[in-house]
């Protein structure tokens, strides 16, 4: 596994200290970015895939990019939210198993400083379908690297310190034994806007497709097509997210040369085309 904290480039997207109500409601929320929250007072839930969590006032709550959850909340609730961007070709929090909730002992003072520093980047409204859209990820990535050199250096700054409290109880999502898995891996990584069939890979890897077909699924739990075809949908929703790129360009520029195909792969992994995702992420945009 790649440990280049090198490639963990984190931008501050949103931050604020919000005070909700009951609005604070929402159903099926999946972003391309990640989400931290500082509990302060009250209480809601997030539901995640392994179920219902509470929010306790004192703890910190990360959901990473990509998750799929659902706000929950039925009296008041203070909280300070961080949204971060990873502007590497690679997440490096997506190799990690990270505990969704910790103690946050000695953490606000990072976040109020986190707060000064990113004074225009609070969110207008607490509604994802709101905010989480193409023309406010864009403009919220240039405001941030409009800001002073030293604000943007000390900001990314407190953004590891407040990580680091996660990747300090977090473990690898997989350990790779097999260094033919770990380079081919690394490979797709690097060279995921072309081409890449399992015959490239068994030649790369200097072994037949079924040997490697059997070697990876044990290493990695997938076959290597879906894990390729799995990272390939996740750049694509990133650039759908942020870029008003023409989508049969996204498709050709990640490799594939049939716009059909890339829309059922598309949907398989997302549950909707890739027209039908940049509508529901613009529809709201304000």
């Amino acid at each position: 596994m790649n440990t280049d904290i090198n490639i963990l480039q984190p931008l501050v997207l949103n931050i604020g200290k919000v005070h909700c109500h009951t609005e604070w409601n929402y159903k099926n929320v999946c972003s391309p970015f990640t989400r931290i929250y500082y509990i302060t007072k009250g209480a809601a839930q997030i539901g995640l895939p392994d179920g219902i969590h509470d929010l306790r006032p004192h703890h910190l709550y990360i959901i990473p990019a990509f998750t799929p959850h659902d706000c929950i909340c039925k009296t008041d609730f203070e909280h300070i939210y961080v949204h971060i961007y990873n502007e590497s070709d690679h997440d490096f929090l997506e190799d990690w198993l990270m505990p969704t909730e910790i103690p946050a002992a000695g953490t606000l003072e990072l976040f109020e400083r986190l707060l000064e520093l990113c004074p225009n980047l609070k969110l207008q409204q607490t509604d994802p379908q709101i905010y989480d859209n193409m023309s406010n990820l864009y403009e919220n990535v240039r405001k941030n690297k409009q800001r002073n050199l030293g604000a943007r250096i000390e900001s990314r700054g407190i953004l590891y310190q407040i990580l680091a409290t996660f990747m300090s109880k977090s473990r690898p999502k997989y350990t790779i034994q097999d260094q033919r898995i770990e380079r081919i891996v690394n490979y797709v990584r690097t060279h995921i806007n072309k081409k890449i069939d399992i015959e490239h890979l068994a030649e790369f890897s200097h072994t037949s497709k079924d040997h490697l077909i059997r070697i990876f699924k044990k290493e990695m739990k997938t076959t290597p097509l879906c894990y390729v075809n799995k990272k390939k949908i996740e750049r694509a929703q990133v650039r759908l997210a942020t870029e008003a790129t023409l989508i049969k360009e996204i498709a050709f520029q990640l490799g594939f040369e049939d716009q059909g195909y890339f829309n059922r792969i598309f949907k398989k992994f997302t549950g909707t085309t890739p027209n039908m995702y940049r509508k529901n992420i613009n529809r709201a945009t304000p």
